[in-house]
């Protein structure tokens, strides 16, 4: 962790070796701009603030500040990497009653989407707190529950976390929303937007009623507007756009291209060979996607890592830490895991996919550029993608309307992008400088994770110079076998018990099963058996042979014997079957007697 001693007390519930982007002033700030001291802020916060080098309010802050402090609810926006964070943070911190003493219920909630922002506000805030001694728990899933729980009961002033595992624990009595007085949704427009709407509405049911309430976020589209102010009481909603409707996007050098489906991984892995390429963040509008293309950059010799919702705490967290160090230098995201990212030195910000709106397209190339340095980003157009590229480009006023048709051999992009005219497929055996994600191990958060992280991980198809080219997929593999491990065991398990519980049960002993016996069935003929008639027809006929035979030879034997033993008798006819007269013929009969007489 990258805070000091005093914040590191403080901050509870983040492992010790996450990486936290330390507090300071990135975005511009203006000369005229008010400074901190200018409102009416807490000593103790003005001077940890001014510590890091913050003494000028941003523009999200210079105008939420005012609204805020007085208590009011307000609506937010602004872009990423301008300051929201201490817009909410500073008014929460400077409502707190500090000390909140033991076993204290804490006096402020903030919801953020995703994990890593979680962290990343929860350190910030803890960064602007530590002269105050604010207790700030961070809360996610993916973790062991019993620290939190152990935290929750000593007592915590600030509580920041994800929707669901947030909720787990008030539904488990662990976490009292009772004492607090301020509620944050981060990222609003992501939280109501992307299925976390029913958890948001059943936390704020059990908060009271009387609370101050801000979302901020750097997109909030007309729809999730008119939803966000359903929870608040009459709100302002506030812009930091310079007076503009239109966000800002002329300090990033910007491109299009219109690329094929099937060769957009050939032009991927040209980009990635530019001069002078430094930490790169590829978005995709889907996990599958982002997932595959890992698995393309991996087989070209790229030190790449996944980051999307299908991974676990443990894999996250430790792709999160090999980008920033450096070990891996592509990472491929999806919008929502990407929330909340404060990553230095991002030169090339690449949309694999065109994306939905033109609010994120702001949020992805926002990742680029910051605090003056320049930035690159590159947008592959598909065929099907067009009308909703021409749409962006409208809102936002970019000249990329028909994006020049481009393939992997195309020379302007080699020229565009300063790419080696040599550059192919591949990466150079000579390049593959990175230690890639193998170097970076997977911390043991505890709980199920622990299960997962354990697992080993596939190594490289290419040999062990190439490792970190299956690393990823194996980890990815490696967890989806443990859950289904864990699922199929507990299911079996339980069955079992169930079976062995009704065995005991039973205390009659199983009757033996008789073996099936065969079936005979009787044919029969003219009311005699066919077998029976078959074999007495079979030994008359032998019988009559040799009474024959012997005939002939001795010259005797009477009719009456030759009769018996041809089978001529009465015995040895079948029965015939007798046949009652119809009525028909009884009349014929009796009509045709008279003219017999």
């Amino acid at each position: 962790m990258t805070t000091d001693n005093s914040t590191s007390e403080l901050l509870i519930g983040v492992p010790p070796d996450a990486e936290i982007a330390p507090l300071a002033a990135r975005a511009p700030v203006s000369t005229d701009s008010p400074a901190f001291s200018d409102f009416d802020i807490k000593p103790e916060i003005i001077d940890a603030l001014a510590e890091v080098g913050i003494v000028r309010t941003f523009a999200i802050q210079e105008m939420t500040l005012p609204i805020a402090l007085a208590g009011n609810d307000l609506i937010g926006q602004a872009r990423t990497g301008t300051g929201k964070t201490l817009g909410f943070g500073v008014p929460l911190l400077n409502r707190l009653r500090l000390p909140g003493g033991p076993a204290a219920a804490p006096q402020a909630l903030v919801i953020a989407p995703t994990r890593e922002l979680a962290v990343q506000v929860s350190g910030d805030i803890a960064a602007t707190g530590k002269k105050l001694g604010a207790r700030v728990l961070t809360i996610y899933g993916g973790r062991a529950y019993e620290p939190q729980i152990d935290a929750l009961r000593k007592g915590i002033d600030v509580v920041v976390g994800t929707p669901g595992r947030l909720l787990d624990l008030v539904q488990q009595r662990h976490l009292v929303l009772g004492a607090v007085g301020i509620l944050v949704l981060d990222e609003a427009d992501e939280m109501l937007d992307l299925g976390f709407l029913p958890d948001i509405e059943k936390l704020m049911a059990m908060l009271p009623v009387q609370r101050q309430t801000m979302l901020f976020s750097a997109t909030m589209p007309g729809p999730i507007v008119a939803l966000a102010r359903t929870f608040l009481n009459q709100p302002i909603q506030i812009r930091a756009e310079h007076g503009t409707e239109t966000p800002r996007t002329d300090h990033i050098d910007q491109f299009a291209y219109r690329a094929h489906a099937m060769d957009k991984t050939e032009v991927l892995a040209r980009i990635l060979q530019a001069r002078n390429r430094g930490l790169t963040l590829i978005f995709t509008r889907t996990k599958r996607t982002a997932a595959k293309v890992v698995d393309n950059l991996l087989e070209r010799g790229f030190a790449a890592a996944a980051m999307h919702g299908d991974l676990g705490q443990g894999a996250r967290e430790q792709a999160l830490r090999a980008f920033r160090s450096g070990k891996v230098d592509v990472m491929v995201a999806t919008d929502v895991a990407a929330r909340g990212w404060d990553v230095e030195g991002i030169s090339h910000v690449i949309n694999y996919q065109a994306p939905e709106d033109e609010m994120t397209y702001v949020h992805r190339i926002g990742r680029t550029a910051r605090a003056g340095a320049s930035g690159n980003a590159i947008t592959l157009v598909d065929w099907d993608d067009l009308p909703r590229w021409k749409l962006i480009c409208d809102k936002l006023g970019l000249p990329f309307h028909t994006p020049v048709e481009t393939y992997s051999t195309s020379a302007h992009l080699y020229l565009e992008l300063d790419i080696p005219t040599e550059a192919g497929s591949t990466l150079p055996r000579s390049d593959r400088t990175r230690a890639g994600l193998d170097a970076e191990e997977i911390e043991d958060i505890g709980g199920r994770d622990a299960k997962r992280g354990a697992a080993p991980r596939q190594a490289g198809r290419r040999g062990a110079g190439d490792g970190f080219r299956g690393s990823e997929r194996g980890s990815r593999d490696s967890e989806r076998g443990s859950r289904g491990g864990e699922r199929g065991g507990e299911r079996g398990g339980e069955r079992g018990e169930r079976g062995g519980e009704r065995g005991e049960r039973s205390t009659r002993p199983e009757r033996p099963t008789r073996p099936a016996s065969e079936r005979h069935r009787r044919r029969t003929r003219a009311g005699a058996s066919v077998d029976d008639v078959a074999g007495a027809a079979a030994g008359v006929s032998t019988a009559a042979g040799i009474s024959t035979a012997a005939d002939t030879r001795t010259g005797t034997g009477t009719a009456a014997e030759t009769k018996a033993t041809s089978g001529d008798g009465p015995s040895s006819r079948p029965r015939r079957r007798r046949h009652r007269p119809s009525a028909a013929a009884l009349d014929r009969n009796d009509n045709a007697a008279p003219a017999a007489e």
